[in-house]
């Protein structure tokens, strides 16, 4: 008595300490997570490698410029076409004269206080020929205009932005435009980070409640227990708190760069993956309580028999994942461990906090499964039982299959048995045509302007730029040439097909944007800098094939030259996902299908696993095209977007196959492949299909931030774990299974298994 009463003091000790540990991470890991956004990065130039093109034009190209400009554009218009009146136009020059002195909210100490403090010129109008429109250019301070001020989704950028649209909605007396009749727009580099910022704000506080409410609702639907949806909920943010915890402190000392789509794909990731793995423990801990007295002795048989499936399904998404550090861009390099971090944390959390939560009340730990407490089979029983022997049984003797007695599942077991050949090949037939509309999934990249679901500032802004300041651009491409090439330069930059003009910088800056420079050609060891003007706005896709088209030019003339810019670094950019695309696939398979031949113990077994996903993948991508060309008329998608979507689906998707698998081999060891695939199909079916939902519906809520790239993959994610879920786990592997037999396992010895 004495040895069970202290038994039971350490297990409570035991579980009152993981708690507690949990409950500290979650008390500094909440603060971190809350302050993830001060320490992201957004600025695509950051991402690019050194060796591209654009990053060593830029670095010459400072050599050519004191300081470096983030540019904001005021763009003022008249309605309806109308001519600007001399008060009107006299109102936009009040309003650059009151621009300086606008101050800049939660700045304080030696942060910038106004607009003046954080720009690097006095803004400059400019009317356009039309006479319909006058345009302010206010140059902030590049390198100024990325600080972060510590406040709320805050740089200066983004502040002399919300400056300059409350000063323009002011009124004419307070040196506003609001009562002059015209429309007016901050849009520009500066508009362009503002209102992408202002976007992933919602990643902090919408995305996460949307993401855990959804998950909440199927939970209910799952266990019908007002208890259990929120241990589970509970284990995940905990989760969270810690891989925010590690990601915040890494992002913060330089080690990785984290930037607003790592940060929203990290809380998805972590609430999908945690519950998911929440839902297999919680499924076996139920199973065991049917034929064991002990909630202990339950519990630890369900964790052991959690840990292998559990621990390959998160190997093998990490492993996955990890691939990405072999990507060029930062962006995606720092993806793979961000994400890892978070697989992590929710391993850990399933594995060790789960199981205490799980316990509180000691031997009375059932109620958490109130109303729905599972009895002991035999209450009776001094032994404990497999769960599986305790469970009813029925058996199917056209198929000589045992299937448990698990209601729908039992049924689609046996179906699958009857006719696994017919079922196998009518799924992958319909998989392979979803996937023959791949070579039309458009991958080739957007412009700032198309990555914006909502109406936005910037939007509007650049569309009335473009209506009436052509040849204006305020970030021009930059060709730096040796100085002997500079009068060929600009002949064939000129002749260059979307290139509205071409000139050198000059000793003497130029009066105003698109105004012809003065002075002399600025040499600097030897080098000459040439300012490109496109006739597409420099944030465009088709300002980034005027590059593309401009270097080829260039090059020929003067090999050595270098063209950068804002296009330039847009176009490198889509330049090295297209890379990544090509190199990181391969890598992904081999090491997920080297992962799977080493859980499975089989080769045969991992290839059909392997190709089963890579086709649900292809389906996936194939109906998103469609979906995306013919439903939601995207513009097209950036060339990461394949690269996370099948890094995510191929190492995702396989998880529900693995934890198929794993049971079937438990089964076959006892019953041989034919009767273990579908009683493995009948007692994992409900699990497996809650946790794909889940994760499916975790991953549909990226689609609640207003942006086209988070919204294609929330598409194609969500649908494609529902096509591993509900047709690969369900139909095709199990099928496929059953009809290959025991050689399935082949080489391993379990290839040779005769049931007994």
């Amino acid at each position: 008595m004495l040895s069970n009463r202290w038994t039971g003091v350490v297990r409570g000790l035991v579980i009152l300490a993981a708690i507690g540990v949990w409950l500290a991470i979650g008390a500094f890991g909440g603060q971190a997570q809350g302050q993830l956004s001060s320490v992201q990065t957004n600025d695509a130039a950051a991402f690019l490698p050194a060796s591209a093109e654009s990053t060593e034009a830029a670095a010459l190209a400072e050599r050519f410029a004191a300081d470096e400009s983030l540019p904001a554009l005021v763009v003022a218009e008249t309605p309806d076409g109308a001519q600007l009146t001399e008060d009107q136009l006299a109102a936009v020059r009040a309003f650059a004269d009151a621009v300086p002195d606008a101050p800049l909210e939660g700045t304080a100490g030696d942060e910038p206080t106004t607009v003046g403090d954080a720009s690097i010129t006095d803004p400059v109008v400019v009317p356009s020929d039309d006479g319909q429109a006058a345009l302010v250019v206010v140059s902030l301070d590049a390198g100024l205009a990325q600080q972060d001020v510590g406040s709320e989704e805050s740089s200066v950028s983004r502040l002399a932005v919300d400056a300059l649209r409350d000063l323009a909605s002011a009124d004419v007396d307070d040196g506003g435009l609001a009562g002059t009749g015209l429309d007016a727009w901050v849009s520009g580099p500066a508009g362009f980070v503002a209102d992408l910022v202002a976007a992933f704000g919602a990643i902090d506080t919408v995305l996460l409640l949307v993401a855990l409410g959804a998950v909440l609702v199927i939970l209910a639907l799952v266990y019908r227990s007002p208890v259990l949806p929120f241990v589970v909920i509970f284990n995940a943010v905990l989760a969270l708190c810690l891989a925010g915890l590690v990601v915040y402190h890494l992002a913060a000392n330089d080690v990785l760069t984290l930037n607003g789509q790592s940060q929203g794909i990290l809380s998805i990731l972590v609430v999908g993956a945690s519950v998911d793995y929440a839902l297999l423990v919680v499924a076996r801990y139920r199973e065991e309580l049917l034929a064991t007295i002990s909630p202990y002795t339950a519990l630890r048989r369900a964790v052991r028999a959690s840990v292998e499936p559990i621990a390959a399904s998160a190997g093998t998404v990490v492993a996955g994942l990890l691939c990405l550090l072999l990507s060029d861009l930062s962006s995606n390099r720092s993806l793979g461990p961000v994400a890892a971090i978070g697989i992590v944390a929710a391993f850990l959390s399933a594995l060790t906090l789960l199981p205490a939560l799980l316990l509180v009340g000691g031997r009375r730990a059932r109620w958490v499964f109130w109303p729905r407490v599972p009895r002991l089979a035999d209450e009776a029983a001094e032994e404990p039982r497999p769960a599986i022997v305790a469970a009813a049984e029925a058996f199917d003797a056209d198929t000589r299959v045992v299937v448990a007695g698990h209601g729908v599942w039992s049924r689609i077991a046996a179906f699958v048995g009857r006719h696994d050949r017919p079922v196998w090949i009518v799924t992958a037939l319909v998989l392979a045509a979803g996937a023959a509309f791949v070579p039309t999934f458009d991958a080739d990249g957007t412009g700032d302007s198309e990555v914006f679901l909502t109406q936005v500032d910037s939007v509007d802004g650049e569309e009335a730029l473009t209506r009436h300041f052509e040849g204006v651009s305020a970030q021009p491409v930059t060709v730096v040439a040796a100085a002997e090439d500079l009068d060929a330069v600009v002949a064939a930059a000129e002749d260059t097909d979307g290139v509205t003009a071409a000139a050198p910088v000059t000793d003497q800056p130029a009066p105003a944007p698109g105004a012809p420079a003065q002075g002399d050609p600025l040499v600097v060891d030897g080098l000459v800098r040439v300012d490109v003007t496109t006739s597409a706005p420099s944030d465009s896709q088709e300002a980034a094939e005027a590059v593309a088209a401009l270097r080829d030019a260039v090059h020929e003339i003067s090999p050595d030259a270098l063209v950068g810019g804002a296009a330039a670094e847009r176009l490198d950019t889509q330049l090295a996902g297209q890379r990544d695309l090509r190199v990181i696939v391969p890598v992904v398979l081999v090491v997920i299908l080297l992962i799977l031949m080493v859980l499975l113990r089989s080769v045969l077994a991992a290839v059909l696993l392997m190709a089963a996903n890579v086709l649900s993948f292809g389906a996936a991508l194939g109906v998103a095209a469609i979906v995306f060309d013919h439903v939601f008329d995207f513009p097209g998608a950036d060339p990461s977007v394949p690269l996370y979507a099948f890094c995510f689906l191929v190492a995702l998707g396989v998880d529900y196959s693995i934890f198929l698998m794993t049971r079937v081999r438990e089964e076959s060891l006892r019953l041989g492949t034919r009767q273990g695939v579908l009683r493995g199909l009948a007692v994992t079916g409900s699990v497996i299909t809650s946790a794909g939902v889940v994760l499916a519906a975790t991953f549909a809520a990226l689609g609640v931030i207003p942006l086209l790239f988070l919204a294609q993959i929330a598409f194609i994610v969500a649908f494609g774990v529902l096509v591993d879920t509900l047709v690969v786990r369900s139909l095709l592997v199990p099928a496929l299974v059953h009809d290959i037999g025991d050689r399935v396992w082949w080489p391993a010895r379990l290839a040779r298994h005769t049931a007994r």
